[in-house]
């Protein structure tokens, strides 16, 4: 027979869910929001719409949806994304303020929401300013803002409170290095195309990163694959982030084909389109992917470091429970 008791605790179990839930969705729609916001850049309707925060002087939730046509969809339409992907970072502050016991992600909340506004008004600055570099940034800005949205999908997902009972990684600390190394060439790679997609400069950069991209993650992989491949929440990510990255360099060979040789006169705008836009995205599952992956690994690690610690060191330095017993704050 179920007590009050039980019944309290299946009530916080499901209420703690909500975070994650609304992670998830928000870092989604943060993908389809750079998905547009690339449309908006190579279709060059980054000034379809002259005003901000008015649509030619429409209240930007009131502009009529019969007038949305040409370099004016896209734009006004990245703008009412990025007004729902503001909405829901609110809404996930909010529930990890209110939901979650660990201090880290209830600040990551806030963070997110500090961050989700500088980003609406780059953007904004970017089309009344006229300012090219504000349009760099405002790009980089929204990858480490969907970087951020999936670490606290991923800090609060049940794996995260799990993980204290999984076994010990055997080589932690190096795993560790090379997977926080990899999330960090995968970002710069971003940045180098970012630079390259608004100036048309700086290819070298981008070549570079993507060399230094394809050694990490395939180090990784083998670290990963060939010592723990019996981990599901370890090989998975690493599998997928194996094939994301072969996708990605088969669209970047298309774009290069496009925008730097005569091979595109064969091509169709729409083929050139589709290239440039499906590599901008896949450049983001890929930092996605390798977030994910990373904060698997610097959590077990973690946790390893911990449940391993000899009986004397944990008896001078704690008195109650060793920290992965105490709600699961232990990150590094």
């Amino acid at each position: 027979m179920a007590t009050r008791a039980d019944s309290t605790t299946t009530a916080i179990t499901a209420a703690s869910r909500w975070p994650h839930r609304l992670a998830a969705v928000t870092a989604a729609t943060t993908v389809l929001l750079i998905f547009v916001g690339g449309l908006v850049t190579n279709t060059g309707s980054a000034l379809a719409v002259p005003d901000w925060p008015t649509s030619f002087g429409y209240n930007m939730f009131l502009y009529p949806w019969s007038k949305m046509v040409g370099g004016i969809f896209y734009e006004h339409s990245h703008r009412l994304i990025g007004s729902t992907v503001g909405m829901l970072t609110l809404a996930l502050a909010l529930s990890l303020w209110l939901s979650q016991p660990r201090p880290l992600p209830r600040w990551l909340g806030v963070v997110a929401v500090v961050a989700v506004i500088i980003q609406g008004v780059l953007g904004g600055l970017r089309v009344v300013l006229l300012n090219q570099p504000m349009a760099i940034f405002h790009a980089c800005l929204a990858q480490a803002f969907f970087a951020l949205l999936v670490s606290l999908a991923v800090m609060t997902s049940r794996f995260w409170e799990q993980a204290a009972e999984a076994p010990r990684l055997s080589d932690a600390m190096r795993l560790r290095k090379i997977a926080l190394t990899t999330v960090a060439l995968v970002y710069l790679q971003i940045v180098a195309g970012a630079l390259l997609t608004h100036t048309g400069m700086r290819l070298d950069a981008h070549l570079l990163f993507a060399v230094l991209v394809v050694g990490a993650v395939g180090l990784l992989a083998i670290r990963v694959l060939g010592g723990h491949a019996e981990r599901a929440t370890l090989r998975r990510p690493a599998l997928l982030l194996l094939a994301l990255l072969v996708t990605q360099l088969s669209l970047g060979l298309g774009v290069f084909l496009w925008r730097f040789t005569s091979v595109n006169e064969a091509m169709t705008p729409a083929l050139g389109l589709a290239f440039q836009a499906t590599h901008r995205i896949t450049g983001t599952a890929v930092l996605g992917t390798a977030t994910v992956l990373a904060l698997r690994i610097v959590r077990l690690a973690a946790v390893g470091r911990v449940a391993t610690a000899p009986a004397d060191a944990a008896a001078r330095h704690f008195t109650g429970p060793l920290p992965a017993d105490r709600g699961h704050e232990v990150l590094a």
